[in-house]
């Protein structure tokens, strides 16, 4: 669909371009846009490299391990029916984690492994589900629908890539959007939170 979108735009700007005669600028405009998008590819390739090296380290150290464990009560809380040592929590942990500091590029990563260990514990209870609900191969459980939420609400504590982004174009201030930044993501993410909670309950109920 983005792709259809943006290709309809591209063409409404190309055709208008040659009914006003601006055909010229049209292709400035290209030649400029391009040589400004391989600049700031260049500029966030090596922000994200280092962050992703970090969250690396930090994961390789142990580090990410022992945060898990510091957030065992608010990741029971929201994801209450994984087992506490299962892997798909440590994965979690560093997606949250990479989210928290604003690093969505970081986090992906992380948070396609915790699909994929949260599509194999679903696939073991499928196999053990000896008794209660069947459930059906293909259908993402709570667990997934609530990460994808969360992930995607995504609260911010320091937004790297925007104060990247803000940094690359000349603000005067890049950090300024770090308190508006906090504010949007808390609500949102409280939302996400409170939205998964009813839906879950009225799931079991």
């Amino acid at each position: 669909m983005l792709d259809i979108l943006w290709g309809m735009m591209l063409l409404v700007g190309i055709l208008y371009g040659a009914a006003t005669g601006n055909m010229s600028k049209v292709t400035d405009a290209a030649l400029s846009s391009a040589k400004e998008a391989v600049s700031l590819c260049i500029a966030m390739a090596g922000i994200v490299a280092m962050w992703v090296g970090i969250m690396e380290i930090a994961r390789s150290s142990g580090l990410v391990e022992r945060m898990t464990r510091a957030m065992k009560p608010l990741l029971r809380f929201l994801f209450p029916k994984i087992p506490v040592e299962h892997k798909a929590m440590e994965f979690i942990s560093a997606n949250m984690i990479a989210n928290f500091l604003g690093l969505g590029w970081a986090a992906t990563p992380f948070g396609l492994k915790a699909m994929e260990e949260l599509g194999k514990l679903e696939d073991d209870r499928r196999r053990g589900n000896a008794v209660g609900t069947v459930r059906k191969k293909g259908i993402a459980s709570n667990e997934m629908c609530t990460f994808l939420i969360l992930n995607i609400s995504s609260l911010q504590l320091i937004p790297v890539n925007i104060i990247a982004y803000r940094s690359q174009y000349g603000s005067v201030c890049p950090t300024a959007i770090v308190g508006p930044a906090i504010v949007a993501t808390a609500a949102s993410t409280a939302v996400a939170v409170i939205f998964c909670k009813i839906m879950d309950y009225e799931k079991s109920s």
